[in-house]
């Protein structure tokens, strides 16, 4: 059997290694070098090109089915980590009993132990329901964190466990409470309330310049999870029946260097990715919208604001 490994960022150190299990029992292996940014963006085409019979996609759950022709095999990755450094920064919860607590699937079988630890220190600890992509309660995505959302008015702050900002930045934007990221892997913990309101800022930046804005690029990603043709036709015919110009723009992955060399366009609309309309809004000169941002333009220049 042809197989093609998948491997987003974080896992490729160990493609070699996985590749070589598998050659042992007979598979012909190879190894996707695509850049790969979750689940939702599986490498099909490369998988088909190449004849394998088999896709086998790392370090995350099933988001999206794959195309029922074409076999897709999910592999998570659980990575353990020490939690002593819950005691360290216990203090930082002083004040704060009923706590929501999230991570992501790697350290989904950690989240008992974390759930006991504070527990044991008198902490309420609520843990929130997917209702999105994700698939087990406390879990998060960068595109899904219902399981933080679905609890915000019944705590009184969050709690993540896990390693890196991409995470909880999303869970962030998605509540309103207090909320603590806790890193076991270099020992740092951190209060990223500020990255909210520095969210909100940019939001209304972003909607005063888009307000002003003639021309509208509006961008569909063809990634299985995030391909989304409807909403990019519907926004487009709205912006054309309010007096604006609009096109489609079709990728795989944006090249923000090549956005910017279509100087035609005011401002840009972000149909894939929902991270990509608050990471890299710095990367392009012009403004970065969501669907929903845009929306809000529509409506105040309807009102005539």
């Amino acid at each position: 059997m042809r197989v093609l490994l998948q491997f987003p960022e974080g896992l490729k150190q160990h493609a070699l290694r996985y590749a070589k299990e598998l050659e042992d029992r007979g598979n012909d292996v190879v190894i996707s070098a695509s850049p790969a940014y979750g689940a939702c963006d599986l490498a099909i085409d490369e998988a088909r090109k190449i004849g394998a019979d088999k896709l086998v996609h790392f370090g995350h759950n099933e988001f999206l089915h794959a195309p029922p022709d074409f076999p897709v095999e999910y592999v998570p990755y659980e990575m353990t980590a020490e939690l002593s450094i819950l005691s360290e920064c216990l203090k930082e919860l002083e004040g704060y009993r009923r706590i929501g607590l999230v991570t992501t699937v790697q350290h989904m079988h950690q989240l008992d132990g974390v759930r006991a630890f504070y527990e044991r220190n008198g902490k309420d600890v609520r843990i929130g329901r997917p209702y999105g992509f994700a698939k087990r309660s406390g879990q998060i995505l960068g595109c899904d964190v219902g399981s933080a959302s679905s609890i915000d008015k019944d705590v009184e702050c969050f709690v993540y466990f896990g390693g890196g900002l991409f995470h909880p930045l999303g869970a962030v934007y998605g509540t309103t409470k207090p909320f603590l990221s806790i890193d076991p892997f270099i020992g740092r913990w951190l209060w990223l309330d500020d990255y909210r309101k520095k969210k909100e800022r940019m939001t209304r930046a972003k909607i005063t310049r888009g307000i002003v804005a003639r021309s509208f690029g509006i961008l569909v990603s063809t990634k299985i999870g995030q391909y989304n043709m409807n909403l990019a036709q519907i926004l487009k015919s709205t912006l054309e029946k309010n007096g604006k110009t609009a096109a489609i723009l079709v990728s795989n992955t944006f090249d923000f260097e090549s956005l910017e060399n279509m100087r035609e366009f005011d401002a840009f609309v972000n149909t894939a990715c929902p991270r990509i309309g608050s990471d890299d809004v710095d990367r392009l000169s012009k403004p970065l919208l969501s669907a929903n941002e845009l929306i809000e333009i529509i409506g105040i220049i309807k009102a005539g604001l």
